[in-house]
């Protein structure tokens, strides 16, 4: 897998404790990213997944993994398998993605279904640099979406997370 960096202790991508992976290689490629450097999907380093996953389980006190980027959806089935791992040992699962959940229900990135039933929360939609504002949790721009993904996926449209019962 083709990664930018992992974050063991991050705690402002997602409630609690969390193992962020900032995957390599990102198409949208959005004006004032926070991460530009993750954009060239030859840039960054390859790590093993079962490497990753031994890192993010290393640390007991870890409540979840946030996948970032880069854009994840572009290595869904490397991000699936340890997705799958984290869900395992009780971890619950973060994705920050430019595509939409409208877009990855059309499934037509590879092995994005897997990923996306795995996941949590998708915090969903390009960042918008005319949208951003600092005072948005869990989001930078005004467009972006925080979802349920399970109920976004059992009614099949996009439902809103509650953040009280993670707080």
């Amino acid at each position: 897998m083709r990664i930018a960096n992992y974050v063991q202790d991050s705690i402002v991508d997602g409630p609690g404790l969390r193992f962020t992976l900032f995957t390599q290689g990102c198409p949208h490629r959005c004006i004032g990213c926070h991460n530009p450097d993750t954009h060239d999907p030859d840039g960054g380093r390859e790590i093993p997944v079962d490497e990753i996953i031994n890192i993010m389980l290393s640390n007991p006190l870890t409540d979840g993994i946030t996948f970032s980027g880069g854009e994840p959806f572009s290595q869904a089935e490397d991000c699936a398998t340890i997705a799958l791992a984290a869900k395992k040992a009780g971890l619950n699962v973060w994705v920050y993605s430019g595509w939409t959940f409208e877009h990855l229900m059309e499934n037509t990135i590879p092995g994005s279904k897997d990923f996306l039933e795995l996941c949590d929360v998708l915090v969903d939609g390009l960042f918008v640099l005319s949208g951003r504002s600092l005072l948005l949790k869990w989001r930078g721009s005004e467009n972006q979406r925080v979802l349920d993904v399970k109920k976004s996926l059992e009614s099949n449209a996009p439902v809103h997370w509650e953040a009280e019962k993670y707080i």
